[in-house]
């Protein structure tokens, strides 16, 4: 799905509608329309309905507690209802004529202005007298009135507060709009959930949580990363009749990445291991043997032809017991020997466990010198890396970073938390000619000079220690397999992930059990 910054939807909507002479209130009426498709699709009661509203409403007097049948039928009968916010803007003009088509359809409907109506723009003073005319009113809302249990009892709350445009906290009146639209059985946002920055995700302040929001012509990044992932709920985009040509590849610099756009090359039925390419590992010290083995054993599950583990002497026996299809080989004592064994694969995976002692960092910098394949860094390796930024931009091969947020700021200098994950994650690639998988909350996957890509999968059953050893692994098999960037491995390391959850619940799954599970994220592509 590509995804377009606030910036970029002003202007094509000011193309469409200045130069191609498309009516503005044609596509305000447009994006109105499947904001309400969208409600008029809701099952009612919502998962925010208030039960003392529905036990008022039932109430029969006699003490009588209704069956299951009988609400049922209750629900089936009753009038569907809902509440529409709408600001002075554009935005709140979605919201009024959307209040219209809800009334003509037969709902019971509450349609409030939030904020000035000197400040009502020409589409939106428009929609209000089409509202008027099929006999609705819009109402001034008090922000001061004690009537939330009279919101309460609304099925759907429309949030149509602020589009794309805001870039600022709301305002208290605000503040309190969204306070009374929490209370109701749903709540869709119009284009962008109200508070969130349309380009960043962040929430300004307090924003609206929306379990629907309709997003009109294109995806927002906001709605996919930050707190706007969180805040968004399921997000629908709406074709609101601007045309195609107005989108140009060019333009678009992020995307995010769903199962479509996941590609994996079959493998020939005359292969042989060697013609799935061969991975060194060099990861694990004295305390951190599992990280080494967890990449190890997930670059093999990821179809590598052959995993080479490089662990330090001393830990060794134990690497080797915890892994049967790599290769473990001890460290010997000279660096050069270590190089020469890295040469002969396909791909180098640096850091898991590694540590950032001397030896350590001396093999780092002499690897990141001498490769010419791609070096994958994860862990150590970019902590050690990041004393010695210089050596990534001397590189001549190319190179994948993989750094959680606390990784990425020593890398980049930049303070936590991260106010704009997708700017910084680009900024940094491009100034350090690498690709860069920012992991986290819809991973960002930064590749020069293509652009951002968020990811889809994955769920909090992964935040625990281990998961990101398993990605790295993976990367590894994935690029020395000829794939040429990680997103594949970041997308399928996420279903997997969501496929560990399903059977073992998000509680109890481990990086181990995600890794067991890769085979079957990749059977689902191919």
């Amino acid at each position: 799905m590509e995804l377009y910054t606030a910036a970029q939807m002003r202007e094509i909507d000011r193309i469409a509608i200045e130069e191609r002479g498309i009516p503005s209130t044609e596509l305000m009426e447009n994006a109105a329309r499947a904001l309400v498709e969208e409600v008029r699709s809701l099952p009612i009661p919502g998962p925010g309905a208030s039960q003392a509203c529905f036990g008022t409403m039932l109430h029969t007097g006699d003490g009588h507690m209704p069956t299951p049948e009988e609400q049922a039928e209750f629900w089936a009968m009753r009038r569907r209802s809902a509440v529409v916010f709408c600001g002075p803007g554009n935005n709140g003009g979605d919201g009024v004529a959307a209040a219209r088509f809800l009334l003509e359809a037969g709902w019971r409907v509450k349609c409030v202005l939030v904020g000035s109506r000197e400040k009502m723009t020409n589409d939106c003073l428009e929609m209000e007298r089409r509202l008027s005319e099929a006999g609705g009113v819009l109402e001034d809302f008090d922000p001061c009135g004690d009537d939330r249990g009279l919101y309460a009892c609304y099925d759907v709350a429309i949030d149509a507060l602020f589009g794309v445009g805001l870039n600022s906290p709301l305002r208290p009146d605000a503040v309190e709009a969204v306070k009374r639209m929490g209370l109701s059985g749903w709540v869709v946002s119009a284009d962008v959930p109200s508070g969130i920055h349309a380009d960043t995700g962040d929430v300004m302040g307090t924003a609206v949580k929306a379990d629907v929001t309709v997003t009109f012509s294109r995806g927002k990044p906001g709605l996919f990363v930050g707190k706007g992932a969180v805040h968004s709920g399921r997000v629908v985009v709406a074709d609101i009749g601007i045309p195609n040509s107005l989108y140009s590849e060019d333009g678009c610099r992020s995307m995010l990445v769903e199962r479509e756009e996941i590609l994996l090359p079959r493998r020939p039925v005359d292969g042989h291991k060697g013609d799935f390419g061969k991975l060194f590992i060099l990861a694990g010290s004295r305390g951190y043997t599992g990280a080494a083995a967890l990449c190890a054993k997930a670059a093999v599950r990821g179809g590598a032809g052959l995993v080479t583990l490089a662990v330090p002497e001393d830990i060794y026996p134990i690497a080797a017991v915890k892994c049967d299809e790599a290769m473990v080989w001890p460290w010997p004592e000279d660096d050069e020997a270590i190089v020469e064994k890295a040469m002969g694969c396909d791909a180098a995976l640096i850091g898991p466990g590694l540590g950032q002692g001397q030896r350590a960092e001396g093999l780092v910098l002499k690897l990141m010198r001498e490769l010419s394949c791609p070096v994958i860094l994860d862990a150590d390796g970019l902590n050690l890396i990041s004393r010695h930024i210089h050596v990534l931009d001397e590189r001549a091969g190319s190179t994948i970073l993989t750094p959680h947020d606390g990784e990425f700021a020593r890398l980049s200098g930049c303070e936590l938390p991260i106010q704009d994950r997708l700017a910084a994650a680009w900024e940094f690639a491009q100034a350090h000619r690498c690709t860069l998988v920012l992991k986290g909350h819809r991973t960002i996957t930064a590749v020069p000079p293509w652009g951002c890509f968020i990811n889809s999968t994955g769920n909090p059953g992964m935040a625990k220690g281990g998961s990101g050893d398993a990605l790295a692994g993976l990367t590894g098999a994935l690029t020395v397999q000829g794939v040429p960037s990680p997103l594949a491995a970041v997308w399928l390391h996420g279903r997997a992930g969501d496929l560990a959850a399903e059977d073992k619940g998000e509680y109890g799954m481990t990086p181990s059990d995600l890794i067991e599970q890769i085979p079957y994220a990749i059977k689902e592509l191919i």
